[in-house]
């Protein structure tokens, strides 16, 4: 089954919880943690080289990266796709990409170029009916009739919170398979969203945010979907290479910390050392 219709297939179930990744290794542990599906975020994706959210990194190198998180995972990925990275034939050239890197949903949002982190202040919309078109663009370039298009608005910051439900009605009609408007500010706004806007929803949940952090039973319960949550196995590894090189620079060593870190035969078994082993020797005879 592609990864399209698999993750299709998972929206009329239980709501998919779907922790952010970075690369490939940030990937498979959320596999392995048993999540159905990974959240390739592009805000963690641009910290993992070094840089913020503000959308500083080529949309070919984002298309590298996605690849390279689809090929070490079998649950399918929700990509970030930004703005579509300047206008509606940007936002084309982008669709096919990120469909040839192989990922099931990406979400496209209405700031302008280049974008800020959802939960930033000081950021610009587009007008709605130039985000209107460039979801219609997006959606003639994808092959896929699987792929779902995720429309995403940060109206509310903006424009308010009547606005914003405007804006998501008027990319859901435009084409778009899913919603998600960014950056509620309370559980009614929360509850709103879900009871006002018809298909399928989706949220963003982190510790630190701007929006108050719920169930995702209760989530359920609302009426999403999908729930999302970016980047706190980032900020949880972010603090433990801290803590470790903290320890390296005290003591000359990690042995204070070894409690704390993967063996050797841990970490192997993660990116499946013992199987690429085995590949290797049946075709080496």
């Amino acid at each position: 089954m592609r990864a399209t219709t698999k993750f299709k297939s998972m929206l009329g179930g239980d709501i998919v919880v779907a922790p952010g990744a970075f690369d490939g290794l940030s990937a498979r542990l959320v596999e392995q943690a048993g999540f159905p599906a990974v959240y390739a975020s592009g805000g963690a994706i641009a910290r993992s080289i070094g840089v913020p959210d503000m959308g500083l990194i080529a949309p070919d190198e984002i298309a590298g990266r996605l690849a390279e998180i689809v090929d070490v995972v079998s649950v399918p990925v929700i990509a970030d796709a930004d703005t579509g990275y300047g206008n509606a034939l940007t936002a084309q050239r982008a669709a096919r990409a990120f469909e040839r890197a192989g990922v099931a949903a990406f979400h496209l949002e209405d700031q302008t170029f280049p974008k800020k982190c959802g939960h930033y202040d000081d950021k610009a919309l587009v007008p709605s009916a130039e985000m209107v078109q460039r979801l219609h663009a997006v959606r003639d370039a994808l092959h896929d009739p699987d792929f779902v298009l995720i429309g995403r608005t940060d109206a509310i910051a903006v424009e308010g919170f009547a606005a914003a439900l405007d804006r998501a009605a008027a990319y859901l009609e435009a084409g778009a398979d899913m919603i998600f408007v960014e950056a509620p500010t309370t559980e009614d706004q929360i509850a709103d969203i879900a009871k006002r806007l018809p298909g399928y929803k989706l949220i963003n949940m982190f510790h630190g945010g701007k929006t108050p952090l719920l169930p995702a039973s209760r989530l359920q319960e609302l009426g999403y979907h999908v729930v999302i949550i970016p980047s706190d196995a980032q900020r949880a590894a972010i603090r433990a290479m801290q803590r470790v090189l903290a320890a390296i620079a005290r003591d000359g060593s990690a042995a204070a910390m070894i409690d704390d870190m993967a063996s050797f035969k841990e970490r192997e078994a993660v990116v499946d050392t013992p199987g690429y082993l085995a590949r290797d020797r049946r075709y080496s005879a």
